[in-house]
């Protein structure tokens, strides 16, 4: 006997930890909102794969460390048996759960979640209830618009618009001298999309992706395998090459400093700002100034509006804005902000972005 329909709107859940203390944290947080069902709760990866026919799950949250069948065991299995299903992982918030949760998204999780700790630990956290509901409802709504867009017939996708400086800025004709990346809630697997399709450019690459102490190493490694471009953590005092991408590191701001000839990257641990460390707002007003306004600055998804006042500099000073589009987006807040300030010379997803970008590679870096 299988399950009846669900409603439309109603996002079905499947929760997945060995922890009958974290399936309980979980399903109280997620049942307690509108619109989110918990269908299914499974102590391992082989009970979680026999229910998955029958309870059809949106979002599965996927322990990785159980007994029977651990999460990077049932990973592939459940992507194979249930392929229109978004697969969160839970990570310890240690050197050894990012390596695994970076590992994961390789494996082809999209997002990760830290696993709350003790009887309420750290679900008691208005973040942690704040990330699980975000990435819960935004995967769930891009695997659904993924769905309908296999269901509709093909249409050819244009190609981007040769590049026109925005009409508020100035000198933005200039060649940008760096490349300034931001982003947030599901920006791992949109950095990956964008950087995989790009060519080794001839600028630096600065990133910053709001992420804990320790994740961020293990998510340059994984970028650094992605594309042609080598990526790695920054360095403080360390100067940019051209062609390599530099991520800040978690839990410290990255900004970037004028040097002869070039830039050099500057770790701090001043105050978070909107609530971030490293936080995009800080990186492109340095990058701003270091550039002379010769920066090109790319908004990808994310949650709230960190890289506005950023993007403002940027433009201010003469530079140029790409952003993501909202359909592509998890969570279209970041890239949203600066888009309803109408900075953006593109709005796109990141295949297209990535287009854009080495566009502008050919017709003005290398000018």
């Amino acid at each position: 006997m299988t399950s009846p329909p669900p409603a439309a709107e109603e996002i079905r859940v499947m929760l997945c930890d060995d922890s009958a203390t974290v399936r309980a944290i979980l399903a109280r947080l997620l049942e307690a909102e509108a619109g989110i069902r918990v269908v299914h709760r499974a102590a391992d990866g082989k009970a979680a794969l026999a229910a998955l026919a029958e309870t059809r799950p949106d979002v599965v949250l996927l322990d990785l460390e159980m007994p029977v069948m651990d999460g990077m065991t049932a990973l592939p299995l459940i992507l194979k048996a249930a392929p229109g299903a978004a697969v969160i992982v839970a990570s310890a918030l240690t050197q050894r759960g990012a390596k695994a949760a970076i590992a994961a998204l390789a494996a082809g999780a999209v997002d990760y979640i830290p696993k709350p700790q003790g009887s309420g630990g750290g679900a008691a956290d208005p973040a942690f209830r704040t990330e699980l509901l975000t990435k819960v409802r935004g995967w769930a709504r891009m695997k659904r618009r993924e769905r309908q867009r296999a269901t509709r017939p093909a249409v050819a996708t244009p190609a981007p618009a040769p590049l026109r400086p925005a009409a508020t800025a100035r000198g933005s004709t200039a060649r940008p001298l760096l490349l300034a990346i931001g982003c947030s809630t599901g920006g791992p697997q949109a950095l990956a999309t964008l950087l995989k399709r790009l060519p080794r450019l001839p600028v630096p690459v600065a990133v910053v992706q709001h992420m804990p102490a320790g994740f961020t190493a293990m998510l340059a490694e994984h970028l650094d395998r992605a594309g042609a471009m080598r990526c790695a953590e920054a360095q403080d005092g360390e100067v940019l090459a051209p062609g390599r991408v530099y991520l800040a590191p978690g839990d410290r701001h990255l900004l970037v400093e004028a040097v002869p000839g070039g830039f050099r990257a500057r770790i701090t641990t001043d105050p978070p700002e909107n609530f971030c460390r490293p936080a995009v707002d800080p990186m492109l007003r340095s990058a701003a100034r270091a550039a002379g306004g010769r920066v090109l600055a790319v908004i990808l998804t994310g949650m709230g509006q960190d890289g506005l006042e950023g993007c403002r500099a940027v433009v201010a000073a003469g530079g140029q804005v790409l952003a993501q589009d909202e359909a592509s987006s998890v969570v279209w807040g970041m890239p949203g902000a600066v888009t309803r300030a109408g900075l953006p010379l593109l709005v796109a997803p990141p295949e297209a972005l990535a287009e854009r970008i080495a566009a502008t590679a050919a017709e003005r870096m290398m000018a």
